[in-house]
């Protein structure tokens, strides 16, 4: 047997010196060849030569792992997907997935001159290439999947076009913890299939953590007064996601908020007495039923969501001290007081033997006293510090220093900035994402929990990719590589082609064009960026007035981004060489592109109709015919077929169904109405000022003055546009 083993292995060595002779040769070939786009970028890669795959892929697994035999499945599905041929006999290409400890990836790494570093062992990964053989290295199951996620990358094509672009790569991650936080609280709730489509997808970009977040959105037994019909999370489906996401390697951290953004469930009155303030937000500390609450809460938390971690948010506390514990905080502090629940807690949850992610917003104010805490609450507790704006001046320090200088873990989130917007601001995103990625990494982080949040409820979030998919990015990739921070720039030109499978680059460029939309507002304006605030308001109203008079300059620019950015998608999808992925995401980026164009849109026509209206007005008591008839071309531009009046109705409707297709792609219909109402009042709205102004027209025709523009609702022209 041991004879048979040994002449297997000597075998096996000259046939791998053979094929490192003939890598060694590809590469000399290849070595100005360009390295292919890669999210997250690995620390080492060079390019070898492509191969094509119109032969079909053999995929096999070394060993008995049924972690790493799902690995191999999931490649398969992938090549399914991509219309490649998966095939147990003779293939153009044969994929192995194995262990560095065995004797055959030994061989593999000695024969490629790859060392296998100890850094690598948790969840890094090696990639060889030798002839037509690609042996994709891990010590762990993850880093085995994470490896096959990387040659997913390296596909390009379908079908017998589909094209292998090999590559000897090395690669490890930055960050132990590297995490989604989802706001599962403020309106869009996902369906389960779509959470299970956002498991498969963080985890194609080495995402580790996902963390739903609850104010009043999970099913308690215990507490079951708060939860919503329709837009809440059962037991039941709590446990199949985590078990659906333990295989892609998927740690589920539960975050229910215990102190602050609480409004929903004390808005009952079977839970008034624990409200710091009636109907409020924040838990009254004083209160012992607040400890009860929190105590039922995480139990059967504990019990559903296994793993070492839970998450109680305690952010946003302002109401604290307003209410019940008024004169607690006036005697020893809003920071003494915080933190003193925020230790109960601690000692309250000991049993579960977890430990407990806080947001790091309100206790970083009181360093001296974060200090001061229990040896074992600074062991236990890991800090969420958070901020969502870029700070390239100020860095991010202050946000962590007062947790570190006190022994306390951190982690950091930043935000992709998609709150309250038609489309997500991604130059701030990206930014934010970047700066405190990189320097959460300088000063010992363990964890990145990026962030989106839907503030007033209209998110969508396949809008969110492009900065959950660069959070993943950066949470992987060194801060200490290069530049210090992982590139933007790289990530936007791997973003399309990666994601999307767009090789004209016109997704790409569609992304910086709506960026380029926000920066322009938030660089001339004091509104700061696009936001729905915009969309929703009505020009003609005293707020909308207000906006005008300082966007109105940037109109022409905004849209012309917007109506670039809509051309670009069309390019892309109309292309005959490429078959485009992730279709709903393009979809969400044409709503966004639509809806900001529209913003524009309605500002140039109210301010035209306002105009034309001024200009007829004035030329009413002009007897001659020229007059009367201008007077009533004037009056038909805004309302008639193609009257402003109208455009704007149709805009409205238009981008109601676009909406409503978009939200139910992820979402359960629960909060869908509560949207939908705002595009019917919207478009209510202007079918209203068609007839009043149909009303006008009949008077005019029936040589009966125009009413004064005050009396149908029109405002005054401004000034550049009086005539």
């Amino acid at each position: 047997m041991h004879s048979l083993l040994r002449n297997s292995l000597l075998r096996a060595s000259i046939l791998l010196l053979a094929c490192a002779a003939a890598q060694a040769a590809a590469q000399t070939a290849v070595q100005t060849a360009k390295a292919p786009p890669l999210i997250p970028a690995p620390r080492e890669i060079h390019p070898l030569a492509d191969l094509p795959l119109s032969g079909g892929v053999r995929v096999t697994v070394l060993g008995t792992d049924a972690a790493d035999a799902f690995a191999a499945t999931d490649l398969r599905s992938f090549l399914a997907d991509r219309a490649v041929a998966s095939t147990a006999g003779p293939a153009s290409v044969s994929i192995e997935l194995l262990r560095q400890s065995s004797a055959v990836a030994r061989l593999r790494l000695s024969a490629a001159g790859i060392a296998f570093d100890p850094a690598m062992m948790a969840e890094g990964y090696a990639i060889l290439s030798a002839g037509r053989t690609i042996s994709v290295i891990g010590d762990s199951d993850s880093g085995v999947f994470y490896g096959a996620q990387t040659l997913k990358q390296l596909i390009t094509g379908n079908g017998v076009a589909a094209t292998l672009r090999t590559a000897t790569i090395r690669d490890w991650p930055a960050m132990k913890y590297r995490g989604l936080s989802d706001d599962l609280s403020r309106g869009p709730f996902p369906t389960l299939e779509f959470q299970k489509k956002q498991i498969r997808t963080l985890a194609a970009y080495k995402v580790n953590i996902y963390s739903p977040y609850f104010e009043h959105t999970f099913q308690y037994a215990g507490n079951p007064l708060s939860a919503i019909p329709g837009g809440s999370l059962s037991p039941a489906e709590a446990r199949d996601l985590v078990a659906y996401a333990a295989r892609y390697h998927i740690l589920i951290i539960p975050e229910q908020e215990a102190f602050g953004h609480l409004h929903h469930v004390l808005s009952f009155d079977q839970y008034a007495p624990l409200a710091e303030t009636p109907h409020g937000n924040v838990l009254a500390p004083g209160q012992p039923g607040s400890l009860t609450l929190i105590q039922q809460w995480f139990t059967e938390l504990a019990s559903v969501f296994p793993g070492p971690f839970l998450h109680i948010g305690a952010d946003e506390t302002e109401d604290l001290g307003a209410g019940q514990t008024k004169a607690d905080v006036a005697s020893r502090g809003l920071g003494a007081a915080y933190l003193d629940f925020l230790t109960r807690i601690h000692g309250l949850l000991l049993p579960l033997h977890r430990r407990l992610l806080f947001w790091g917003d309100i206790a970083m104010s009181d360093p001296d006293l974060v200090k001061a805490l229990p040896p074992d609450m600074k062991r236990d507790m890991i800090a969420v510090a958070w901020t969502y704006s870029p700070q390239p001046k100020r860095g991010y320090s202050r946000y962590l220093l007062p947790y570190t200088q006190a022994g306390i873990e951190t982690w950091v989130a930043p935000g992709i900035n998609n709150w309250s917007r038609p489309y997500p601001d991604y130059t701030m995103g990206l930014e934010n994402i970047q700066e405190f990625v990189r320097d959460g990494q300088k000063l010992g982080s363990t964890g990145a929990l990026n962030t989106v949040w839907n503030d007033d409820g209209e998110g969508l979030f396949d809008m969110d990719w492009y900065g959950v998919l660069f959070g993943a990015a950066a949470a992987w990739q060194p801060a200490a590589a290069q530049s210090g921070e992982a590139s933007i720039a790289q990530f936007q030109q791997s973003y399309g082609p990666v994601f999307h499978g767009d090789i004209t680059g016109d997704l790409n460029q569609a992304q910086l064009e709506l960026m380029a939309a926000h920066t322009l507002l938030k660089t001339n304006t004091k509104l700061g960026d696009i936001s729905d605030g915009l969309f929703w308001i009505d020009p003609w109203s005293a707020d909308g007035q207000a906006m005008a008079a300082q966007i109105r300059p940037y109109l022409q620019e905004m849209r012309l981004h917007a109506e670039r950015a809509i051309t670009l998608i069309a390019q892309a999808r109309s292309t005959p060489s490429q078959t485009l992925r992730e279709t709903a995401a393009i979809d969400a980026m044409e709503l966004g592109a639509r809806r900001i164009d529209f913003i524009g849109l309605k500002f140039e026509l109210a301010d035209e109709m306002a105009a034309g209206y001024a200009t007829a007005y004035a030329m009413q008591s002009n007897p001659a015919p020229d007059s009367r008839k201008e007077v009533g071309r004037l009056l038909t531009t805004i309302n008639s077929v193609n009257g402003g009046c109208e455009d704007l109705r149709d805009g409205y409707t238009l981008l109601h169904d676009m909406y409503q297709q978009a939200w139910l792609r992820e979402n359960r219909p629960y909060w869908l109405r509560n949207n939908l109402m705002r595009y019917d009042q919207s478009t209510l709205l202007w079918l209203s000022r068609m007839d009043t102004f149909r009303s006008v027209q009949r008077q005019w025709y029936a040589n009966h003055p125009l009413p004064a523009a005050t009396e149908v609702g029109i405002p005054a022209p401004p000034p550049a546009q009086a005539q």
